[in-house]
């Protein structure tokens, strides 16, 4: 039992040429083994060859996070151009094609493959998680449920991914436009108690469509490896200080469900439903949009939504030490996300030269550059 509330983050990322910026179909000989040595734990392979994940201890304060995350970033560079390659954090690389991917060989990696066939070499995506540890681990379903109709807040805030296969999608977090082709992915399902999802899961166990739970890819869900319920649904952020922004207010919006069970308590399926299209708006027009309100039976501009929450929560964020970094998010939404510098800086190059490949290419550059500042 523990009342602090420790969080961790975890981070994807592309594997990119140093020079080029062109992603990795293939981990370097040796590469991965000198970033074990330098990190550990800390970083672990994903399904595609051409992505990594970092992850920080648990903490209870943002500003060790957040330096842990530099941390993590600046040591995984040094170590990546010893070998010509680099990293970038976004939802989706803007020149990357699925074609000729490689996964890597593991026994999860190579069932899932078998499972998702074309699915599988089309998961060219990246992500940030988040994982808060509850006071009781059996609150974790309780909090999903009633977290569900804040889960376009998230994707709003952390769009990184407005191009794909060298196209600009018109959206500006395509990354779950893609990665929900999977099973299993979306807003979780309104569960009425930990017995429920319990059955959920062993239903699926039992008939072995899953090996367990860690196969359910839900934008929220309880973490099967931790006494956590884990955030998913953000793109990966480009910029370190809105990954753990982001972090700070499911941080302290899981504290306040947990102080007040009522939140939230009659959520129903015309709920998930208006959260559904939120979430859809949050992907294709960011902060820039507005979402569904139906207490108040109105739109609501994403920054007025993004304020409401940050007022809501402000005062479980100052329990938690993190208030500083929750109002950061104020900047993203009043100066834009990734995606919004993505395509400020792809529109400037490209009418510069009148090249969309060099418009791409400041893109990537871009990317490469803030990652890692």
């Amino acid at each position: 039992m523990t009342s602090t509330y420790k969080f961790g983050i975890e981070e994807e990322f592309f594997v990119v040429d140093a020079q080029t910026k062109a992603v990795q179909r293939r981990m370097p000989s040796g590469f991965f083994a000198q970033l074990k040595e330098g990190l550990g734990d800390a970083v672990t392979v994903e399904l595609l060859q051409s992505q990594l994940e970092i992850a920080t201890n648990p903490a209870t304060r943002s500003g060790t996070a957040l330096n842990e995350l530099r941390d993590l970033r600046g040591t995984a560079a040094r170590i990546a151009a010893e070998h010509g390659i680099a990293f970038i954090a976004a939802g989706t690389h803007p020149t990357a094609t699925w074609d000729g991917v490689r996964h890597t060989q593991a026994n999860r990696y190579d069932g899932l493959m078998h499972d998702l066939q074309m699915l599988g070499e089309r998961n060219m995506v990246c992500g940030l998680h988040v994982h808060v540890e509850l006071p009781d681990p059996d609150q974790r379903v309780d909090v999903m449920r009633r977290m569900v109709p804040y889960l376009p807040h998230f994707i709003a805030l952390a769009t990184s991914s407005p191009f794909w296969g060298s196209k600009q999608t018109g959206l500006m977090g395509y990354r779950l436009a893609a990665y929900d082709e999977l099973p299993r992915t979306g807003l979780p399902e309104l569960f009425e108690d930990n017995a429920a999802y319990q059955a959920y899961v062993d239903a699926l166990v039992s008939a072995r469509a899953i090996a367990d739970s860690s196969y359910v890819w839900w934008a929220v869900r309880p973490s099967a490896k931790h006494p956590t319920l884990e955030l998913r649904a953000p793109d990966s952020c480009t910029r370190v200080e809105d990954a753990v922004a982001i972090a700070a207010l499911y941080r302290a919006l899981v504290r306040y469900l947990v102080r007040n069970p009522s939140h939230n308590k009659a959520i129903g399926t015309v709920h998930r439903a208006i959260a559904n299209e939120n979430k859809w708006r949050a992907q294709r027009y960011g902060i820039h949009g507005s979402f569904v309100d139906m207490e108040e039976g109105r739109a609501v501009p994403v920054p007025d939504a993004v304020e409401q929450l940050i007022s809501r929560v402000a005062d479980d964020a100052d329990a938690l030490g993190s208030l500083d970094s929750l109002l950061h998010l104020r900047i993203i939404a009043a100066e834009g996300t990734s995606a919004d510098m993505q395509l400020a800086i792809f529109q400037e190059a490209h009418h510069r030269t009148g090249n969309r490949g060099e418009g791409l290419n400041a893109v990537k550059t871009w990317l490469a550059q803030t990652t890692l500042q």
